[in-house]
């Protein structure tokens, strides 16, 4: 149980951290994984997203890089060998975690036990050619190291992640190239990616929603959206037409199985306020030619006879819990739960082909 907590514990599904403001156009994401040997999962993952679609996938057992939509192999006709060298690119990475991970377990004074290091970087080109781009490493489930690309310097949240900071504020040809990379080869590689996916990308899919409680005495009231595309989605609370901002608890967008994406919003608020006042919630999206609103008034109560329900809800949430955790194993994900929105990015030592190369920690 240990072990598997330790592992749980990073696997927090990878749309923690793909948050895409509306004015996002597209986005790219490169994600590594590195896990202490002895459990059943590889010990080192890879993989590329577009717009939150995986499009390949490599991982130690396999060693070599597989594509993962039917689009991205639009890519064999101009670029036959972009598979052998992204599995090339990968295979190094994967000796580098290798040498990442004994570095850190001594850092921390570690000799056993399951411990994970994860890595994430890529870029995002707004409608309005604006881009940015990003990069950070953790280990066991926190932040370790990220950089901040505006003055080229690495941000060390914890002691042991000093000396790896101290060395790379110190190489300037180091930060260059990661800030070559993802403000330049990062934004090339996601446009013609994008070209290669436009049609499935770009499409548009409006969502399903419903306003729906657990028991009729129930302090939360639940909004929930589904079967969207693209990510990007809003959903806001109104209560006699005016904005309610208190008591929401805005749940982080989840990917489904068929490409589109689901989201919740919970408000509390008490049974007599429900009856005094007129409580709508409002949806945006781009599909959508005006925003959807949906009257409380007019929820499900998902067990008016009360007792049962939290059984009810526990099923349904378990169920997309073990969803969501299968989907994450399969892709090989491991990333680390932020404590903070304040998020800032930091960039890999590039290799021309969307993912980079390393310089050990």
């Amino acid at each position: 149980m240990a072990r598997c907590s330790a592992v749980m514990k990073a696997l927090i599904f990878l749309t923690f951290f793909l948050h895409l403001s509306s004015a996002v156009t597209h986005s790219m994401q490169i994600f590594y994984t590195g896990v202490t040997p002895g459990i059943n999962f590889p010990e080192f993952t890879a993989l590329g997203q577009v717009d939150g679609q995986q499009f390949n996938y490599y991982d130690s057992k396999m060693r070599r890089t597989i594509p993962k939509t039917e689009w991205i192999q639009k890519i064999n006709a101009d670029d036959p060998d972009y598979w052998n060298r992204q599995t090339q690119i990968r295979q190094g990475w994967q000796e580098t975690f290798k040498v990442d991970m004994d570095t850190l377990m001594r850092r921390f004074n570690q000799t056993a036990g399951v411990h994970t290091v994860q890595e994430m970087y890529g870029c995002e080109l707004d409608d309005d050619g604006t881009t940015r781009g990003y990069y950070q490493d953790s280990y066991d489930g926190e932040d370790f190291i990220s950089l901040d690309l505006k003055t080229l310097t690495w941000i060390a949240p914890t002691p042991q992640a000093l000396i790896t900071k101290n060395k790379w504020d110190k190489d300037p040809g180091y930060n260059n190239q990661w800030k070559n990379y993802l403000e330049k080869e990062c934004i090339e590689w996601l446009q013609k990616y994008v070209g290669y996916g436009r049609e499935t990308l770009e499409r548009k899919v409006p969502p399903t929603a419903s306003v729906f409680q657990e028991e009729e005495s129930s302090p939360e009231v639940v909004c929930h959206a589904t079967g969207f595309f693209p990510k990007t989605v809003m959903i806001t609370w109104q209560k006699d037409g005016e904005d309610v901002h208190e008591d929401v608890e805005l749940r982080e967008t989840l990917p489904n199985q068929d490409g589109t994406f689901q989201k919740r919003s919970i408000l509390t608020v008490s049974a007599e306020d429900l009856q005094k006042h007129t409580y709508t919630c409002v949806i945006q999206h781009s599909s959508l030619e005006k925003e959807m609103v949906l009257p409380v008034s007019e929820r499900r109560i998902l067990n008016p006879g009360g007792g049962s329900g939290v059984v009810l809800i526990g099923i349904i949430v378990g169920v997309v819990a073990a969803l969501l955790v299968l989907v994450a194993v399969v892709a090989g994900i491991v990333v680390w739960k932020k404590k903070n929105s304040g998020f800032k990015p930091v960039p890999p030592k590039p290799a021309s082909e969307g993912d980079s190369s390393s310089n050990n920690s």
